[in-house]
């Protein structure tokens, strides 16, 4: 028990001289604050001892000029300035006074910057086209008139040495004949045509219109340049204008060539 109070006794003495400490320490201070810093009284003079100046007047500053304006900022100044102010007010509804809001003027539109490619048409290519008439092909729902002349028909009948022959037939065998295993390519179609739309179509390096008209198996139109080809068809009775080329009976006879040589007809005509 006596080894216990020692320890409370010391730990209590310790702390009184702990305290002891920072009070010393604390006057010290004080008093060094104190001889640094006397006590210091600020005298002030009386209000009425001290005598106003007078009050001497300021000169009145003109106002800096203002820089003169632009022309243009000058001339649109003036143009607004001309211009009656319409009052804008959320609580009035009416119509503008006149002068005011003006109708909108319509203007031609710019030049283009380039001019527009051409758009070239794409010909038509029938590979297996079937002669319908004479100037008339089909090709599965595609049906096409030849350009330039007149279609002929297949019921046609014609007159020649003192007979009729069936010459719109004969007429649409040639066709076929000169069209068979052969590609029909065709352009500037004309939808506007009555009946089926007609085009310029050709066969190789060959004008269908020009082939059919030079053999005699179509009248061209008036005013085409064909009219000539036909004249000369014509003349020569070709197609239409001779005879039946499926009379035999019109087959020179044969000439026999001397000196033992052979005999040789000569070939028949194109049916």
């Amino acid at each position: 028990m006596r080894p216990q109070f020692i320890s409370i006794a010391g730990g209590l003495a310790a702390l009184v001289l702990y305290a002891a400490i920072l009070l010393g320490g604390a006057a010290s201070i004080r008093g060094r604050e104190s001889a640094a810093t006397p006590d210091f009284v600020l005298e002030t003079p009386d209000a009425a001892a001290i005598e106003e100046p007078a009050e001497e007047p300021v000169p009145a500053e003109e106002p800096p000029a203002e820089p003169a304006p632009p022309p243009a900022e000058a001339e649109a100044a003036a143009k607004t300035s001309r211009t009656p102010v319409r009052p804008v007010d959320p609580n009035l509804f009416a119509i503008p006074e006149e002068g005011v809001a003006k109708p909108l003027e319509r203007i031609a539109p710019r030049p283009p910057l380039s001019a527009p490619s051409e758009k070239k048409a794409t010909p038509l290519v029938l590979n297996r086209a079937v002669a319908l008439a004479a100037g008339v092909v089909q090709n599965g729902d595609t049906t096409l008139q030849i350009k330039d002349i007149k279609p002929e028909k297949a019921d046609r009948v014609c007159e020649g040495a003192g007979k009729s022959w069936p010459c719109g037939m004969v007429a649409r065998t040639a066709f076929r004949n000169f069209l068979r295993g052969r590609a029909l390519v065709c352009d500037q179609i004309d939808e506007k045509t009555e009946g089926s739309p007609a085009a310029s179509c050709t066969v190789g390096n060959m004008n269908v219109a020009e082939w059919l008209v030079t053999n005699g198996w179509a009248t061209p139109l008036p005013g085409t340049p064909l009219e000539a080809k036909a004249e000369d068809a014509r003349n020569a009775r070709r197609g239409f204008y001779g005879d039946d080329p499926r009379d035999l009976r019109r087959r020179p006879p044969v000439i026999e060539e001397p000196a033992g040589g052979m005999d040789f007809g000569e070939p028949a005509p194109d049916l």
